[in-house]
C-alpha cells in the first residue's frame, strides 16, 4: 500500500477538485463511506486500520470546516451501514439516534475513528446527504438524496481503493412545459 501521506494528499486533491465542480452550501450533510481494508488493497472488512482512518479523517475534517459541512461516517454492514455524526447534526436534520457504538470489528475503522474524534458523537440509522465520498465501494448511495450526480476528479483511487464522489440535485418534475432554471 502507498504511504499514509500519499493517501492524505490524494484525498485532499479529490476533495479540492470536487469543491471546484460542486456548489456546496453551508450546513449540508456530507456522507463518508470508507473501507480502510480496500485502501490497503485487501477485501472489504478483512484488514481495517485505524492508522488509515486517521490519515483520511484529517483532510475530511479540514474540508468540512472550510465549507462548513456536517460529516456523517457510514459504518460497515455489521451495524447496517448506520452513520456516525455529531449530535447537533442529527438534531439539525431531525435524525433519530440508535443504540450502537462503532468498533473496528462492527462499524469499521473509519466510523470508529470518527466516533472517537467527534465532540458529541451519536449514531443514526439513516440520513439523506447532499454529497459524499465513497472510498472502497462501500455503497453510500443509500444515504444520499434521491438524485445522485457522480463528479469526476483526477483521483480514481485512494491507496488501492476505488473512489467515487457524488453530489445530489433536486428531482425534476413536470412535463414538457416545466422550467428548471431561472434565467
Amino acid at each position: 500500500m502507498e504511504n499514509l501521506q500519499q493517501v492524505t494528499r490524494d484525498l485532499t486533491t479529490l476533495l479540492s477538485e470536487f469543491a471546484q465542480q460542486t456548489p456546496l452550501k453551508k450546513g449540508q450533510l456530507f456522507i463518508v463511506g470508507c473501507s480502510t481494508s480496500e485502501v490497503k488493497g485487501k477485501k472489504i472488512g478483512t484488514a481495517g486500520g485505524l492508522e488509515i482512518a486517521e490519515a483520511l479523517y484529517k483532510p475530511l475534517s479540514v474540508f468540512a470546516k472550510e465549507y462548513d459541512l456536517a460529516l456523517a461516517f457510514q459504518g460497515c454492514e455489521h451495524i447496517n451501514r448506520a452513520l456516525t455524526m455529531e449530535r447537533a447534526t442529527a438534531a439539525r436534520y431531525d435524525l433519530e439516534e440508535v443504540a450502537v457504538i462503532p468498533v473496528v470489528t462492527a462499524g469499521g475503522s473509519m466510523s470508529t475513528y470518527a466516533y472517537n474524534q467527534l465532540d458529541d458523537p451519536i449514531v443514526v440509522e439513516e440520513a439523506q446527504g447532499h454529497a459524499g465520498v465513497d472510498i472502497g465501494q462501500t455503497l453510500i448511495g443509500m444515504h444520499l438524496k434521491k438524485v445522485a450526480v457522480p463528479v469526476r476528479t483526477s483521483i480514481k483511487q485512494i491507496g488501492e481503493a476505488i473512489v467515487t464522489v457524488a453530489s445530489t440535485r433536486p428531482k425534476r418534475i413536470g412535463g414538457e412545459r416545466a422550467v428548471y432554471t431561472i434565467d
